[in-house]
């Protein structure tokens, strides 16, 4: 009896976060569409202008699409990098000694409050980079690509290091048998077969660099326009959505455009785990894993 009761508690749990994403996934439908009543669907993605609070009103997202995928771009070329190349150093060059310091030191800053990025982007970063580059104004997509890029590090280099723990000794044992050196192993062995866990990474990475709110809304400046380099301001969705809602007139068209951003926001970031999970198939099929 206590058996059945605890596969039913369970079973519950596990269910759960479905039933929460099928009731975030309504909710985002059923608040966003009534702007599409007023504002054609391709007009409102491809729109180039966003003023919602003009009379009349633009309702175009592209400025706010490119924002978040400019600065989510600029994220990975930093995150990436540090990320897959700090978790090849823990796992196959550093010592244990090192080790022991340098992985606390990462995961250390995935604790790190994002508020705290993000004053250090807006009084520290942004100065430095406006004087560097003598900008008119520090807060720009570099300066949030940059904040997020380190923000992401921590969950790339974790998780790829996790990926490069599942692959056998045996894999290099074989590889440095065959006369292989140490940098072809790692090249050619150990990296195509913890591809799979290393693609996830990056892409959850970038899910957090892309769903990131507090510390862009901070940094980027807030300029909906559409970006044309690094150096400008820009206003990415999460930023439109969080500066916005809580002058948005409940059940008016500024407020259902705002939801109508969260659902394509949702939508994207959907996109980008299918790919992950397809990336992830691929590499377990080409490893003989299965899928």
């Amino acid at each position: 009896m206590k058996e059945k009761i605890y596969k039913w508690i369970f079973a519950g749990l596990a269910f759960a976060s479905l039933i929460f994403l099928i009731g975030i996934i309504i909710i985002l439908f059923k608040e966003a569409l009534p702007i599409f009543k007023k504002v054609r669907p391709l007009e409102f993605i491809l729109g180039r202008a966003w003023y919602p609070t003009y009379s009349p009103p633009e309702f175009g997202i592209l400025p706010l699409i490119l924002a978040s995928l400019w600065v989510t771009l600029g994220a990975m070329l930093v995150c990436v990098p540090l990320g897959v190349g700090s978790a090849l150093y823990l796992h196959e060059l550093a010592g244990e000694k090192q080790r022991a310091i340098l992985k606390p030191l990462i995961e250390i800053l995935a604790s790190i409050p994002s508020i705290v990025y993000g004053f250090f982007g807006m009084a520290i970063l942004a100065p430095l980079l406006q004087n560097l580059f003598h900008l008119p104004t520090g807060l720009t997509a570099l300066n949030a690509s940059l904040i997020l890029g380190v923000m992401a590090t921590p969950t790339v280099c974790s998780l790829s290091d996790d990926a490069l723990n599942y692959v056998p000794r045996s894999f290099r044992e074989a590889s440095f048998a065959v006369g292989a050196s140490r940098w072809q192993t790692l090249t050619q062995v150990v990296i195509p077969a913890a591809g799979s866990g290393i693609s996830t990474a990056i892409i959850l990475g970038m899910s957090r660099a892309i769903g990131e709110t507090m510390t862009v809304l901070m940094v980027t400046g807030g300029a909906a326009v559409i970006p044309k380099s690094f150096f400008v301001p820009v206003r990415p969705m999460t930023v439109a959505i969080a500066a916005e809602m809580g002058e948005a007139a409940m059940g008016g068209l500024h407020y259902h455009a705002l939801f109508a951003i969260a659902l394509i926001l949702f939508l994207i970031t959907f996109i980008f785990n299918i790919i992950a999970e397809i990336i992830s198939r691929r590499f377990r099929i080409k490893l003989g894993l299965g899928a």
